[in-house]
């Protein structure tokens, strides 16, 4: 859902920058076209940027300089109220003196809607979120997954060009957010509307997301679907932040045309795709997800190995998580179903890790020390 080139985009951010001092840029240049219909999530840790930039698109913060358009429109210097955007908070924001029909109600009456419309929408969306029978209840009678529902209903029943949500999820137990997480998506494919989404949970934004752009110090990192971020990371930011990543420093030794040939630490030499380093002696960091590893040397000479000691095993249900150690210190991380393929090993023991060259990255730059 990517606009294409020559289309117009329903939301643009350009060149947004955002100052609280007059000194530090808390945002630095934000960059985004958006499709209108497009869930996209901004994800990235606590003080990157990515709250501000909903909070200027919502009119509650100013922009110290760029523009925002909304269909064409710039609404960087009009009122919050001006710009038809519902908002879904993570505290629900919901009105504990009025029932649910009220909540949802009262969108619709400071518009000023014929009081027939307003009862047949609020009919309409206590039935989308499944909350029929409770329409005469009180917030506080609600659990906090059916507040929510609520919450949802009432940034969309007067349907606004934008619905953003920041963090809506995160006062839910896990459960109760994989199953809100569901409810979102099913209601965005449904009704079809526009979704800025901030979070700093990865696995919800990997879930949810038409696209994600992946926030760190004010700037934005890589915007790509999940799975191009979570295969293909940018930079070692990304794929250290984008699920789990085992990471062998080394120096390149040869450059191909889209491979690379990196001496690990311990001498072993392996190939790896060339991402955003491509000179020879280069440091280097070869990023490869857990789940690419394999015990067996199956893969000839057209993978990669490397010895290593096992450690430990952890068991999580549908997968085993085994952890090793290379000669120099690495910690390696290998998840295998937990099936009959599942091997045992003893303390300490010599194990031959394998993987292709193009199941893995090399990164710019060495890999973070292991916390102590």
């Amino acid at each position: 859902m990517d606009p294409q080139a020559g289309d117009t985009p329903f939301l643009q951010f350009t060149h947004v920058k955002k100052t609280y001092d007059h000194k530090t840029l808390v945002v630095k240049d934000f960059n985004l076209d958006v499709a209108r219909g497009e869930f996209i999530t901004l994800l990235g840790p606590s003080g990157s940027g990515k709250t501000t930039c909903l909070m200027m698109l919502a009119g509650f913060e100013d922009v110290t300089s760029g523009e925002i358009l909304i269909n064409g429109r710039s609404v960087t210097s009009i009122a919050p109220y001006q710009r038809n955007i519902g908002m879904v908070f993570q505290q629900y924001a919901l009105f504990p003196h009025m029932t649910l029909r009220e909540n949802l109600a009262y969108p619709l009456k400071i518009r000023k809607k014929p009081k027939d419309e307003i009862r047949a929408k609020v009919d309409e969306y206590l039935a989308l979120v499944e909350l029929q029978p409770f329409g005469n209840r009180y917030p506080a009678q609600l659990s906090g997954g059916q507040r929510q529902r609520v919450a949802l209903a009432r940034a969309l029943i007067f349907s606004p060009d934008i619905v953003l949500m920041d963090e809506p999820l995160g006062a839910l137990d896990k459960k109760l957010r994989e199953q809100m997480q569901f409810e979102i998506k099913r209601l965005h494919e449904q009704l079809g509307f526009t979704v800025i989404y901030v979070t700093h949970d990865q696995t919800e934004a990997l879930t949810m997301s038409d696209r994600i752009a992946v926030f760190n110090h004010g700037v934005v990192q890589q915007c790509a679907a999940p799975h191009v971020l979570y295969e293909r990371p940018a930079n070692l930011f990304v794929a250290d932040f984008i699920g789990e990543s085992n990471k062998l420093g080394g120096v390149i030794e040869a450059v191909g045309e889209d491979t690379v040939t990196v001496r690990l630490a311990d001498g072993e030499q392996v190939s790896s795709l060339k991402v955003d380093c491509s000179e020879v002696g280069q440091a280097t960091t070869v990023s490869i997800r857990p789940e690419k590893l394999t015990f067996t040397d199956h893969l000839g000479s057209a993978g990669n190995q490397v010895k290593a000691r096992f450690v430990t095993r952890h068991y999580v249900g549908e997968y085993i998580r085994y952890h090793f150690e290379t000669p120099t210190g690495t910690e390696l991380v290998v998840k295998n179903m937990n099936d009959s393929s599942a091997p045992q090993f003893s303390a300490r023991q010599e194990v031959s890790l394998a993987w292709l060259p193009h199941d893995s990255q090399a990164l710019d730059g060495a890999p973070a020390p292991a916390p102590v």
